[in-house]
């Protein structure tokens, strides 16, 4: 089993910036896929960014250029930056781990972007 301790969500005006972090615990691989992944309302979720454990990464098109993932190998621990928020970024954030052992969620952590 692998447990996520979320952190950073919160209220945040256009233009502002947030940083997310997600630390896993547990069963955790020396192989793995690490990520976030958000849900609006009355949306599906959707893939944000992910980075390996190689440090490859992954930005869905909508994030390019505003969002960073990076990860502390040591801690079992990934983060995401992100700036220049828009309003279309408000939603729940879940932190995702893929491993060879199977695929794991946090319970979500709320962004909201509005003035």
């Amino acid at each position: 089993q692998v447990q996520f301790v979320e952190s950073g969500g919160g209220l945040v005006q256009p233009g502002g910036s947030l940083r997310l972090s997600c630390a896993a615990s547990g069963r955790v691989f020396s192989f793995y896929v690490m990520g976030w992944y958000r849900q609006a309302p009355g949306k599906q979720r959707e893939f944000v960014a992910t980075i390996t454990s190689g440090g490859r990464t992954n930005y869905a098109d909508s994030v390019k250029g505003r969002f960073t993932i990076s990860r502390d190998s040591a801690k079992n621990t990934v983060y995401l930056q992100m700036n220049s928020l828009k309003p279309e970024d408000t939603a729940v954030y879940f932190c995702n781990l893929g491993t060879p052992g199977g695929t794991y969620w946090g319970q979500g952590t709320q962004v909201t972007v509005s003035s």
